[in-house]
């Protein structure tokens, strides 16, 4: 029998996992916390599946020792995880909470000893709700607020954290959050939207003009949230549908940061909207402030097809892969196909997937269990990648989602992403049969094909 071919990683890849910070620390009234947008939200009626919040969600502000123990165990080499701005702002500026950054430092500590290294996500979704109250991401003053807490995380922890992301998918919290009002802060209005989008793109320059200033080692990027879109014909039209979708979801977020501006079929739409962007001079170049890596955050494809209809001009084609429990197509070949692309697009750049994973439901049987999708998929997002990177793209690290079962968002706890089981009645943490797949891609520096 012909031996199985093994994928071997490049020689210095690095292998982790990656959480956010309202998903998992719970503690939200502790040690002079504010309360930030999700905070608000989520008690909002009919905001989240079975009124469902992150109060306590895993409890990892009481049990972050326990877990990165169990990062070391399961052999992580890096772990990337968020700050909430309102432990170090309560109010999104003005006083420091030094309690706030106690915490991170005992974290960041406590990932060093075990040889973790860090990956620190400056913004994942939980605006003070201070800063909400004055207009939020609408608001172009927030750009600034963000480049004075990033200033003062690099003080702070800038010895010892030398891997940062200023936002985390920008893609997701001003569409969702201020046009379809799916997500905190629940808003549904396009020149709120428009508004969000660029200041976001704008606090993140800001924040690495602010850790250069700053003279502080090491590298600083973006993640932005991407979907591998594929034409559903071969048809010009079609072609061209699927560009539009590149160019609202994909190119609008990466291509100021490359200094390419934003797709000019963006801006004509929300100006045909009354909704233009409020470009300031000089606004641009500070976006396009030089990053080092390309923070890439994938799960699916998409489908598209033309739609005149819509001002936008595409839709979505109807699913012909099965789907998952979160609705998405079961596409592992979408991760190698995107990076290939977006590699393409932008010269080559450094890239990190800050995340990719699968969500899988099993329950327990007999105390296991046996998320055998969660492993058939990453092991196809897996190959993808290396196939991606034997044909010249630049990856040197990959975090699996999530490293626990967490709050998920307006989906509250029905949906599990972790390699770990949680139980959220008890906190006992539970690893599954993919953590220890995982664990031996890890040991290995690869996989089988």
């Amino acid at each position: 029998m012909r031996a199985m071919p093994f994928l071997q990683f490049p020689q210095g890849f690095q292998w982790g996992a990656a959480t956010a910070s309202y998903q998992i620390e719970g503690a939200y009234d502790e040690d002079d916390r504010g309360l930030s947008v999700w905070d608000v939200f989520s008690h909002q009626p009919g905001r989240v599946v079975n009124a469902e919040h992150g109060d306590v969600a895993c409890d990892h502000y009481h049990r972050y020792r326990e877990d990165v123990d169990l990062m070391a165990r399961l052999g992580l080499q890096t772990y990337r995880f968020s700050v909430a701005w309102p432990r170090i702002f309560p109010f999104g500026y003005g006083r420091v909470n030094e309690k706030g950054i106690d915490f991170y430092q005992r974290l960041v500590d406590a990932l060093l000893e075990k040889n973790i290294q860090p990956a620190l996500t400056l913004f994942h979704w939980d605006l003070p709700q201070g800063l909400q109250d004055l207009g939020g991401w609408a608001n172009r003053d927030v750009a600034d607020r963000f480049a004075e807490y990033a200033a003062l995380l690099y003080e702070r922890l800038g010895d010892r954290v030398s891997r940062w992301i200023t936002l985390n998918e920008p893609l997701i919290f001003t569409q969702f959050g201020y046009r379809l009002g799916w997500l905190a802060p629940g808003i549904s209005d396009l020149k709120m939207t428009a508004a969000a989008v660029h200041h976001a793109m704008l606090a993140h320059g800001k924040a690495v003009q602010a850790f250069r200033a700053s003279g502080r080692a090491g590298e600083i990027g973006i993640t932005n949230a991407n979907t591998s879109f594929e034409p559903a014909d071969d048809s010009p039209e079609t072609l061209r549908a699927t560009e539009l979708a590149r160019d609202f979801e994909t190119r609008l977020y990466h291509g100021p940061v490359y200094g390419k501006g934003y797709p000019q079929a963006v801006l004509d739409y929300y100006a045909s909207e009354d909704a233009p962007f409020p470009i300031e001079p000089g606004d641009m170049e500070v976006i396009a402030s030089p990053t080092d890596f390309l923070g890439v955050n994938l799960y699916s494809r998409q489908r598209v097809l033309p739609d005149d209809a819509r001002g936008v001009g595409y839709r979505a084609a109807a699913p012909t892969l099965p789907l998952l429990p979160m609705g998405y197509e079961a596409a592992p070949h979408s991760l190698g196909d995107f990076v290939r692309w977006v590699s393409k697009e932008y010269g080559r750049p450094k890239i990190y997937i800050t995340e990719n994973g699968v969500c899988d439901n099993t329950e327990p049987v007999n105390g296991a269990i046996d998320d055998h999708l969660r492993i058939e998929l990453l092991q196809g997002f897996l190959a993808g990648l290396h196939g991606a990177i034997a044909d010249g793209a630049d990856v040197r690290a990959y975090y699996e989602w999530s490293l626990m079962d967490n709050f998920e968002w307006s989906f509250g706890y029905s949906k599990r992403f972790g390699m770990v089981w949680t139980d959220f009645a008890t906190q006992a943490r539970i690893p599954k049969k993919s953590a220890a797949f995982y664990s031996e891609v890890i040991r290995r520096d690869g996989l089988d094909a």
